[in-house]
């Protein structure tokens, strides 16, 4: 057994769930401490892939009861079938995208450089969006249309780009137009279940001669600590965006970014 290895593992575990529903990128967090600890390679990112897995499964579990009875309500309750048709409306431009550029994206912009620029430009559009924003007329995801789910769906294909994060484009998206925090945040977790789950099973398939037996220790350990520190962050978001606004995170990306930048310049 490899204890720096497992170390690695949980490592990569925490930053992966405790910033996958936050709008810092978790892609680009993955990305620049794996390149840290110079677990960047084939098997690194394979492992990066299956621990997202993790992230996904604390939020299924958080909304286990929303999500069953949405399952089994939808043909016949109005709003368990307006929340289903919503998640696959916004669904389809992220897949259609990722689908067509998958191997592109994975090929020239995975890179710590890249990242970083994403994350400072990332935080000056949430410093604009605080501060140009419109009132919310949506006040919680029940209220929410086909036309929000649509144009919340097109924000989230900017997160193709490595350092963007989903979360953040996603939720900011949906305050841009006019959901309230709390129903943008909470779309979020829903969407995120359908597009990590296809993400996550695509990488996995194209990647599936790279996995093998002797590396399930490393797995169990990352998928384990993300599913926790996911289900911590995903627990304590939305009570901190019914009273707290974006700009601390804007600051973050743009510092954090910068040192990045710095780091990794050629």
């Amino acid at each position: 057994m490899d204890l720096i290895l497992l170390l690695k593992a949980f490592l990569l575990g925490i930053v992966e769930g405790a910033t996958e529903f936050l709008p810092v990128s978790s892609t680009g967090h993955l990305i620049i401490v794996g390149d840290l600890l110079n677990f960047n390679d084939d098997r690194g990112k394979v492992f990066e892939i299956v621990i997202q897995l993790g992230a996904i499964l604390a939020v299924c579990w958080e909304y286990r009861a929303r999500i069953g009875h949405t399952i089994v309500s939808m043909m016949t309750e109005t709003s368990s079938k307006r929340l289903a048709v919503n998640l696959l409306v916004a669904f389809m431009p992220a897949a259609v995208l990722g689908l067509a550029f998958h191997h592109a994206i994975k090929t020239y912009l995975f890179s710590p450089i890249t990242v970083a620029i994403a994350l400072i430009i990332g935080g000056f559009a949430i410093l604009a969006v605080e501060k140009y924003a419109p009132e919310a007329d949506t006040p919680e995801v029940d209220d929410m249309d086909w036309k929000h789910a649509l144009k919340v769906g097109f924000a989230q294909t900017l997160a193709l780009f490595p350092g963007v994060s989903r979360a953040g484009a996603t939720i900011l998206g949906g305050v841009v137009f006019g959901l309230s925090r709390k129903a943008a945040t909470e779309f979020s977790f829903f969407l995120a279940i359908p597009v990590m789950f296809a993400a996550t099973t695509l990488d996995v398939y194209k990647s599936r001669d790279l996995l093998g037996a002797a590396d399930l220790d490393v797995f169990a350990v990352g998928f384990i600590t993300a599913f926790f520190s996911a289900l911590l962050i995903v627990r304590g978001l939305l009570r901190y965006v019914a009273h707290h606004d974006f700009r601390a995170f804007a600051w973050y990306r743009i510092v954090f970014g910068t040192l990045v930048l710095g780091y990794f310049w050629p």
